[in-house]
């Protein structure tokens, strides 16, 4: 099953496969970018581009896959932890959450996707069991499923996209001191538009919250310093080949400027619960690997900074070029955990 991650700037892919071993392996993976405003604030604005994108990046990974699971963001989904007494039947259980969803879901039920899991038992009463729903208009699943479909794919899973960047952020978490046990994490995702926070501790979320604050702002800055059009900006920028002065009258400045976004959104976080520190920063997104910005985060914050790179620890298969991936990594946090729901069935 492929990982297909379709955010505002980019559609991108990934496809692992596992060993005997249980050895994750990296198979395949692309990214093509979007046109702004083709997707706005998730609403997919124009189909037919954004399935032409989609269609050319199945081909550019080279996947013969059909199979592939999507995601929302999460202002798309309602999500709701419930407490349900334990030991209903599965015909039970479905009545009780359709009843209880009732109460949290502002639409009529049939306008709605809606799913739950059990998450496992109460804290409060072990005869009780923690079931988490989760929701969205219907007509926002039919869209992204109507983009896979168009690109002749199948999809299987529909998720949301921060538990999906949670899942992959999960395996870098484990990798910490203590296999990341009781470790406090705030994982930044620098999209185009928005940077969006998940605090996590033990694979809870402890807090989340996003800034209207992205890499477009870098891109608006090129272009403002040099004359470029928006694609000519977009492009230099991918690529590197930008003035001499680039790094001194326009990156130093965006830099400046994310540094203060993500050193505030931890200041929030710290006055509004009882903590006061994390144990590290995670950076992700486009923009997390700019020259410089995890040691401008560590000097800001006083917490470690490192980059979110989801295939750390993976085996690479041979037609992936290398060099290429270490600067993207960081962008395909959310395409990596859906691909990684392939092995959670």
């Amino acid at each position: 099953m492929l990982g297909l991650d379709i955010s505002s700037s980019s559609v991108k892919l990934v496809e692992l496969d596992q060993d005997k071993n249980g050895q994750l392996i990296l198979k395949n993976c692309a990214i093509v970018p979007l046109e702004r405003g083709w997707i706005n604030d998730g609403n997919v604005e124009k189909f037919d581009e954004v399935a032409d994108a989609v269609r050319r990046v199945v081909v550019k990974s080279g996947t013969k896959t059909k199979n592939v699971a999507m995601a929302l963001p999460p202002s798309a989904v309602i999500t709701k932890k419930i407490v349900l007494p334990g030991g209903l039947s599965d015909q039970e259980l479905e009545l009780q959450v359709e009843s209880e969803a009732n109460q949290y879901i502002p639409f009529p039920l049939d306008e709605v996707s809606l799913d739950f899991c059990i998450v496992g038992p109460s804290a409060n009463a072990s005869s009780d069991v923690e079931v988490l729903i989760a929701a969205s208009r219907r007509e926002k699943v039919q869209d992204i499923q109507g983009l896979a479909e168009a690109a002749g794919l199948k999809p299987v899973i529909v998720d949301v996209e921060s538990y999906a960047s949670r899942l992959a952020a999960g395996r870098l978490i484990s990798q910490m001191p203590n296999q990341g046990v009781d470790s406090t994490v705030a994982l930044f995702e620098v999209g185009a538009l928005t940077t969006s926070m998940q605090v996590i501790r033990n694979d809870e979320v402890l807090y989340d919250r996003d800034q209207a604050f992205g890499g477009a702002q870098l891109t608006q800055m090129i272009v403002r310093q040099y004359g470029f059009s928006q694609e000519e900006a977009e492009n230099k920028k991918r690529s590197g080949e930008l003035p001499e002065d680039y790094d001194s009258a326009v990156l130093k400045p965006f830099l400046e400027s994310l540094v203060q976004e993500i050193a505030r959104a931890l200041q929030f976080f710290f006055t509004s619960t009882t903590h006061n520190k994390v144990d590290k920063v995670l950076l992700a997104g486009g923009s997390a690997g700019l020259p410089g910005l995890t040691e401008a985060v560590s000097l800001q914050t006083t917490f470690p900074c490192s980059v979110a790179n989801p295939f750390e620890g993976m085996e690479i298969v041979e037609g992936v070029r290398r060099n290429k991936l270490a600067r993207e990594a960081p962008s395909y946090l959310t395409s990596c955990g859906l691909a990684l729901r392939r092995f959670l069935q």
